[in-house]
């Protein structure tokens, strides 16, 4: 590479030319590298510098380095004016009308079913009842036969129980959330007055009025002295909490396994007698697993479907509405957030 001045004015030339057509910042920096940069033809000539005689090379000096100053100024001047385009772009590209109404974010919400169960719990607890939740995933024994349920019993068939592979593992996955009772009477002594929400699965289709994934609710109550009395008042409360005061409990014999006497508990609802659930007293067969003695002992359960209390309670015809996740069943109930 040449010295003469007549280079060096040809390495300024380019420069300022590739500057100038740089169109936008990041060219503009490829430029910086080729034409400023420490290996760029301007450093390389000043390298030279030592080369060339003493007598020459304070005239070649100063030219290089006003050479140098030229092309940095040209540099910054083209760095301003395209950073000023930019950001008029910006401006314009990101401009607020802040005449225009605000857009509305919806706020989140609990759904139905969940707002239901907290208004469940609330009435139990300020009556001085635990809840209490266990595994959806559950053994063969707690979820049948701790419960009195025998092994020819049809619950236990494949129609309505979901098994677990492999078969001999006695998993399944729970059809009520009994369990948790019998989990709770084995880890306690009485007293006890628990509640026991939760998801629930059976082998059902879905269809208007049943899915295979459903919620309950049951309540357990073991002490001294507990008697039908005592179930039915606990009902009664339960219903007119729910469905208001002038609601009518009634109850009608029935059979479970895991109670005795057992009943089923209707109510009277918009002109109509309306089947709600299960209930009885907790049998002694199941006290006597649970490590508790029938003879000083009794206690009642009762359970309900939080899917079928809220489709009484708000008139919900159709299952689908309650399960497909639709903002617009859910926005008729309200945030339920507190």
């Amino acid at each position: 590479m040449s010295l003469a001045p007549i280079h060096i004015a040809e390495i300024k030339s380019a420069a300022l030319l590739a500057i100038e057509g740089a169109q936008d910042l990041d060219s503009l920096k490829n430029v910086k590298i080729a034409h400023v940069g420490d290996r760029s033809p301007i450093a390389k000539v000043n390298q030279m510098l030592s080369q060339i005689p003493i007598e020459e090379r304070a005239a070649l000096g100063k030219l290089i380095g006003s050479t140098r100053a030229d092309i940095n100024q040209a540099h910054d001047d083209r760095e301003r004016k395209l950073k000023a385009e930019r950001n008029s772009i910006s401006l314009i590209k990101e401009r607020v009308d802040v005449s225009i109404s605000p857009r509305r974010i919806s706020q989140g919400a609990l759904h139905p079913l969940t707002q239901i169960r907290h208004e469940i719990e609330d009435l139990f607890t300020g009556i001085g009842y635990e809840v209490v939740e266990g595994p959806e995933l559950e053994s063969g024994w707690l979820n049948f036969d701790a419960l009195n349920i025998p092994a020819d019993h049809p619950a236990r068939t494949m129609q309505d129980t979901f098994f677990i592979e492999p078969l001999h593992s006695d998993l399944v996955l729970r059809t009520q959330t009994s369990p948790v009772q019998i989990r709770t009477m084995l880890e306690r002594k009485p007293p006890i007055f628990v509640i026991c929400p939760g998801r629930t699965f059976r082998s059902d289709a879905l269809d208007a009025t049943h899915s295979p994934v459903f919620n309950q609710v049951e309540g357990l109550v073991v002490d001294k002295g507990i008697t039908m009395a005592d179930l039915k008042g606990t009902l009664s409360l339960f219903a007119e909490r729910i469905f208001g005061e002038n609601v009518k409990t009634r109850i009608r014999p029935s059979y479970f396994p895991f109670t005795e006497p057992s009943a089923e508990v209707d109510f009277f609802y918009n002109g109509r007698w309306i089947e709600w659930g299960g209930c009885g007293m907790v049998n002694p067969k199941v006290l006597r697993v649970c490590g508790i003695d029938p003879d000083t002992y009794s206690g009642f359960a009762f359970g309900m479907g939080l899917e079928r209390t809220l489709m009484v309670r708000h008139g919900i015809t159709d299952m689908h509405d309650i399960v497909e996740g639709d903002v617009r069943f859910s926005r008729g109930f309200g945030s339920g957030i507190r």
